[in-house]
């Protein structure tokens, strides 16, 4: 287990929010890591990778106190690889514009990696209360790999990142469960007490049942083999709202 003294700094997170047309959250999800903690944690830096967006998102993020990158590729792994690559932390934190991570949760990320976690994320809630959300989430606090969403943001000890070669960047869907099959071969995974709340926008713009059968059926093909353009126009083609 790793150990720091009084006199050591703790280690640099870097959150990193990919954007794509984001202003009508952006604003809130900065006020909220301010409250959560970033405001008195000289030792966080705040980095938006922004995937050329049309609405306010960029100067919103700015007066926010975000550092924004225009990323030369639009797709959030390629985002997220971009974030990382600008970004001076030890940690790497990456978080979606729609989600609020718990009061603590930089303290929460370091205490992990000081124990030896390389990777992990916090348990997941949505901010509607049906039932069968609640169900989806509550499956969030086991390990294993059909349970991890990118809604549950993902801490990364930079080294393990880098060794692992990042996100994969002709993944425009399952990113996330993809790199996190890839970094639980380099180092353990900790899944955090703490739950993180995402928005339900596009369960109530879709219908709830309707869109959890349709990500079913994505996830079913996905592990059949079907390619990532075959996906991505299914995904067009039946969710409202979406943004790849």
């Amino acid at each position: 287990m790793k150990s720091f003294s009084a006199a050591t700094a703790p280690a640099l997170v870097s959150i990193i929010i990919p954007t794509y047309n984001e202003a009508e959250g952006i604003e809130a999800l900065l006020q909220h890591l301010r409250q959560a903690g970033t405001a008195t944690d000289a030792n966080v830096e705040i980095i938006v990778a922004d995937g050329c967006s049309t609405d306010a998102t960029i100067s919103l993020a700015q007066r926010g106190g975000a550092r924004v990158l225009a990323c030369p590729t639009k797709g959030r792994a390629a985002q997220l690889n971009f974030g990382a690559q600008h970004a001076a932390g030890s940690i790497l934190y990456f978080l979606h514009a729609d989600s609020l991570p718990p009061a603590g949760f930089l303290a929460d990320i370091r205490q992990a990696v000081a124990a030896d976690f390389g990777c992990g994320c916090f348990r997941l809630a949505f901010d509607e209360p049906h039932w069968f959300l609640r169900a989806n989430a509550w499956f969030t606090r086991f390990k294993l790999p059909i349970a991890r969403f990118g809604d549950q943001s993902l801490f990364v000890e930079r080294t393990v990142f880098e060794h692992a070669g990042g996100y994969r960047e002709e993944l425009f869907l399952m990113e996330d469960q993809e790199i996190i099959r890839r970094l639980r071969q380099l180092t353990q995974l900790r899944v955090l007490p703490a739950t993180i709340v995402t928005s339900a926008r596009k369960y109530r713009e879709n219908g709830i049942f309707r869109l959890q059968g349709i990500f079913y059926l994505l996830v079913v093909l996905y592990y059949l083999g079907v390619s990532q353009s075959r996906l991505l126009r299914l995904y067009r083609a039946l969710i409202r709202q979406g943004k790849l």
